[in-house]
């Protein structure tokens, strides 16, 4: 029988192996991590138990190792309840769950940008804050300015099929991902991460695209069985995505794109240039570009 999860910590990492580190071809002990999850999302577990992390599989296919303290295992009926049960999707840098419906409550738990919430009433009896419930059932209130529509489904767990929310305007589309990139505009560069805590390139275009409803690849190139095919680079419009060598940005018009990148001096989210007389030009990055990726 199938096991299921869900990420009842805040964040949590999603290493590559059932190990925290691994060695580099420097011979140097970095990092495993491949992603993070964020509270309230579904994961498949793919196997038993390894060293005390489960092989999972999350929503959007990727593959990977979470500790077993960090989910809370659960079967498909309780799974597609929690799924199906009026999930919002946290939409503040760092969101804080209270006891009370004022802001001299008890803080529950606090959650990043992207958590997903059970709401129970979106105006509840103080306005402007909403009556909502944790995974273990735990209710709690969040100013209701804090969550916005959940528009994509995590269906594709048990049916194994990526699920693609119709769109119905391209142009407000475009806009919509582009300003989802835009409201991590200045989170530090995280690998691996995608939150507002911190985060990586293939991140912050997976996230944009994913709160918009739409599930592209974790990484930084083209993906076979996902949505974004190549372009020719004169036909980008905002919201098309850039390939770079091990990295990928975000188009948004008028020559300028957003991207997470570690460069020292200009590290975290920000938005540079293609123009050369431009200040925030990246030659490195014009000269490296390969590929224009877009859903439509």
């Amino acid at each position: 029988m199938e096991q299921f999860a869900v990420i009842v910590k805040p964040v949590i990492i999603i290493w590559d192996r059932p190990e925290e580190t691994k060695e580099n071809r420097e011979k140097k002990i970095v990092s495993s991590i491949a992603d993070e999850g964020i509270y309230g999302m579904g994961l498949r577990i793919r196997g038993g138990e390894e060293q005390g992390f489960y092989p999972v599989i999350t929503a959007y296919h990727y593959p990977g190792y979470v500790r077993k303290e960090d989910v809370e295992l659960t079967g498909l009926s309780a799974l597609i309840n929690w799924e199906e049960g009026g999930l919002m999707v946290t939409d503040g840098e760092f969101v804080d769950i209270m006891s009370l419906p004022k802001v001299q409550g008890v803080r529950i738990i606090s959650v990043p940008r992207g958590a997903l919430i059970k709401v129970l009433e979106f105006e509840s009896m103080e306005p402007g804050w909403a009556l909502v419930e944790l995974f273990d059932g735990q209710r709690g209130f969040v100013r209701n300015q804090y969550l916005r529509p959940k528009e994509y489904s995590q269906s594709g767990l048990w049916t194994g099929k990526l699920p693609q929310k119709e769109i119905v305007d391209e142009k407000e589309f475009r806009q919509a991902v582009v300003e989802n990139a835009m409201q991590y505009l200045g989170t530090q560069y995280r690998w691996g991460g995608r939150t507002s805590l911190g985060i990586d390139c293939s991140g912050l275009t997976s996230q944009s695209y994913l709160i918009s409803g739409i599930i592209i690849f974790r990484d930084a190139k083209i993906q076979a069985g996902f949505p974004v095919r190549e372009i020719p680079k004169e036909e980008m419009l905002p919201g098309d995505l850039m390939y770079f060598p091990g990295h990928i940005a975000m188009y948004m018009g008028n020559g300028r794109y957003i991207h997470s990148t570690g460069k020292i001096g200009s590290s975290g989210v920000v938005i540079n240039s293609l123009n050369t007389e431009a200040a925030d030009y990246r030659e490195d990055l014009a000269k490296s570009w390969y590929a224009s990726g877009s859903i439509f």
